[in-house]
C-alpha cells in the first residue's frame, strides 16, 4: 500500500500510523478477541490523548464515542445516522482502523449495489476452465471481515435496494456467509471473532430505501449531530485545513479573524438565526463542519495560487458562495438577503466582512 506521501488521501491506518503503533505498545489493558486494540485505546486514538502523542480526530460528543465502541463489542451492528458533513464516515473509518487495523473492508452503497458485491463473486476466467474453487472465487468485502474478524463498513446503507439491504439480516444474525458453489468447509464461512458491521445513512435519504424492521432490529442506532460549540468548530475548521494544506505543500494557512467570520457565516446560515437575533433564510444546502472546512481550504489555495498568500474575507465569500448555490437556484435568493441584511452591517465596522461583502457582486452574475 502506498504511503500517506504517495497518495491523496491515505486511509486512517496508513495516514496515523505511528500513532497506533504508540497506542499498541503501551495497551496493556483487557481487550476483545479479535480486536487489535482495547477498548480505551480505541477510544483514546479517536478522541486523543496528550499524554502518548495522540492527536483529536472527532470533535463532537464523547459519550458518542463510548457507545459507539461498547455496541461494536457486543453482537449488534453498529449504525451511524445524521444530516451530511457530521463526519460519520470519518468516524467509522478512524473506529475500523483502531479495532480491525484496517478501514478499506467497506461497501459503497448506491442503488447500484449487487449481492455479490457484498459477498463474493468469481474469477469468471478460472470458473470456466476449473470450476467452482477457491482459487476462483472472488471475496467480497463481507467475506473478507467474517473471514478475519474484522470491522465491515457498508456507507450509505438506505441507498441500497431493500432485497440487497436484507443479505445482512441473515450474516449479521447467523454470523455465517455460505458459498453453495463450493462443497465441503470451503462452502461455509463462520465469522470469527472481532466481526461485526458498522454501516452508516444520512437522514436526508430517509426514505429512500426504508431499512426493514428485521434489518434494524441487528442495529444499534446512534445520531452523530452537527457541533453546537462555535470554539469547537473553529478548532475544527483551523487544523482540517491546515492538514489539508499540507498535504498539498501550501503554505498559506487561515487566520484566526478569517477562522471566525467563516465559522460565524456557516453558524447563521445553519441555524437560520444570528448572534443578535437577526432571522435570515436557511439555505437547502447543507451548512455542515464538513463544508465550512472544504471552503476553508478552498480559500487559502484561492489565496496562494492567485492572490497574495494571505486569506481574506472576499476568498471565502467567493467559495461559500459556490457552496451554497449548488443545490437549489433558490438558495441565491437566500444568500443575497444574508449579505444585505447580515453582511453588510458587519462590514461597516470589520475590514474581514467588509471584503466578503465586497464579493457580493459575484451573485448577480
Amino acid at each position: 500500500m502506498n504511503g500517506p506521501a504517495t497518495t491523496l488521501r491515505a486511509p486512517a491506518e496508513v495516514a496515523y500510523a505511528d500513532e497506533l503503533d504508540r497506542l499498541a505498545r503501551a495497551d496493556d489493558g483487557p481487550r476483545p478477541e479479535g480486536w487489535r486494540l482495547t477498548p480505551r485505546a480505541v477510544r483514546a486514538f479517536v478522541l486523543g490523548d496528550a499524554a502518548l502523542g495522540v492527536s483529536s480526530k472527532f470533535y463532537g460528543d464523547d459519550a458518542l464515542v463510548d457507545r459507539c465502541v461498547v455496541t461494536l463489542m457486543s453482537n449488534r451492528g453498529l449504525l451511524l445516522v445524521g444530516e451530511p458533513g457530521t463526519a460519520k464516515s470519518m468516524l467509522s473509518e478512524l473506529l475500523s482502523a483502531a479495532v480491525s487495523g484496517e478501514s478499506t473492508c467497506t461497501v459503497q452503497g448506491t442503488s447500484g449495489t449487487t449481492e455479490d458485491q457484498i459477498t463474493y463473486s468469481w474469477n469468471y476466467a478460472l470458473l470456466l476452465s476449473e470450476g467452482p474453487s477457491l482459487r476462483a472465487l472472488v471475496r467480497g468485502p463481507m467475506h473478507r471481515a467474517m473471514a478475519g474478524g474484522q470491522v465491515c463498513r457498508f456507507e450509505e446503507v438506505t441507498r441500497v435496494q431493500p432485497e440487497i439491504q436484507d443479505v445482512l439480516i441473515g450474516l449479521m444474525s447467523d454470523k455465517v456467509l455460505h458459498v453453495p458453489e463450493l462443497t465441503g468447509s470451503d462452502a461455509t464461512v463462520f465469522a470469527a471473532r472481532g466481526f461485526n458491521v458498522l454501516a452508516t445513512a444520512n437522514l436526508r435519504d430517509r426514505g429512500v430505501h426504508e431499512m426493514s424492521s428485521a434489518l434494524k432490529r441487528r442495529f444499534s442506532f446512534e445520531t452523530v449531530r452537527p457541533i453546537r460549540d462555535r470554539a469547537l468548530e473553529a478548532r475544527l475548521v483551523k487544523e482540517q485545513t491546515a492538514g489539508l494544506l499540507g498535504l498539498a505543500d501550501v503554505a498559506t494557512r487561515l487566520g484566526d479573524e478569517v477562522v471566525d467570520l467563516l465559522v460565524t457565516a456557516f453558524s447563521d446560515l445553519r441555524s437560520g438565526v444570528t448572534d443578535d437575533g437577526t432571522v435570515v433564510e436557511r439555505p437547502t444546502a447543507v451548512m455542515s463542519a464538513a463544508e465550512a472546512v472544504s471552503v476553508g481550504y478552498a480559500a487559502c489555495l484561492d489565496a496562494h495560487y492567485f492572490g497574495e498568500g494571505t486569506v481574506a474575507g472576499e476568498h471565502v465569500a467567493r467559495q461559500l458562495i459556490g457552496t451554497v448555490l449548488k443545490d437549489n437556484p433558490d438558495d441565491g435568493t437566500k444568500l443575497r438577503h444574508y449579505f444585505d441584511t447580515v453582511v453588510k452591517p458587519r462590514a461597516r465596522h470589520d475590514r474581514q466582512w467588509k471584503g466578503m461583502l465586497a464579493a457580493r457582486a459575484e451573485l448577480e452574475r
